[in-house]
């Protein structure tokens, strides 16, 4: 049986999506949870039935739904298969469930992105009102794999090399930029050799290793990513 909380007049809503920094924001929201003593709720939101997610999403789930019983997370919700804008789901379950503050994730966005659809903290802005937003900025540290350390993050694009068709890291803003992510780089090199990751058109996260400034897997990009400004 959950404890009952002393202040219901506020209720927080955690906000998670595929990736590692879920747990993070989750474990943000208990504290803050804690401090006001008043109900905790985390949501998760995919366009993918449930049994259609790969073993990678799986296993975030799971550990997510793990930290919130121990957490005594009042309820964990998941919003699979869902064919709305996340912005629309979360407003309805925020009114469900009498929502006062909501904790984000800050992540990185293709500028394509932002000038065709806005910035989706600004259009849940629009839709939600007499709540609080919180954006929690994502960890932009890297573990090593294969024991190899990697640099603190920093905000790189990916472009198509008409000449070759091999993808180029670069770091400033073109038109022919197709990705945004954030780059890794190898600790001890004089070369930027690394990791690159980024957000696909669905929301995953991917990443792709860069030698020498190339890249040395095809991240797909699609033909409507190009001319960003």
């Amino acid at each position: 049986m959950k404890k009952v909380k002393s202040c219901m007049d506020e209720s927080i809503l955690v906000c998670v999506y595929y990736g590692p920094n879920g747990e993070r924001l989750i474990k943000r929201g208990h504290k803050l949870a804690q401090i006001m003593d008043c109900p905790l709720y985390v949501l998760t939101v995919d366009n993918l039935p449930y049994d259609a997610f790969d073993p990678d999403k799986s296993e975030y789930v799971d550990k997510w739904k793990e930290l919130c019983d121990e957490l005594d997370v009042d309820a964990f919700i998941i919003r699979d298969n869902e064919k709305r804008s996340s912005v629309k789901v979360i407003k309805e379950v925020a009114h469900q469930y009498n929502i006062t503050q909501i904790i984000l994730g800050q992540s990185p966005q293709r500028r394509w992105e932002e000038i065709t659809k806005g910035s989706f903290v600004n259009v849940l802005l629009k839709e939600l009102t007499f709540i609080d937003l919180h954006i929690v900025s994502l960890e932009r540290s890297l573990k090593g794999v294969d024991n190899i350390p990697y640099e603190k993050g920093v905000r790189g694009f990916l472009r198509e090399e008409e000449e070759t068709g091999r993808y180029l890291l670069s770091f400033t803003r073109s038109k022919h930029n197709l990705y945004e992510g954030i780059f890794y780089k190898e600790v001890g090199t004089d070369f930027n050799n690394g990791i690159f990751k980024f957000i696909d058109d669905h929301g995953k996260m991917k990443k792709v290793h860069v030698t020498e400034d190339i890249c040395t897997g095809k991240p797909d990009a699609p033909p409507n990513v190009k001319n960003i400004r």
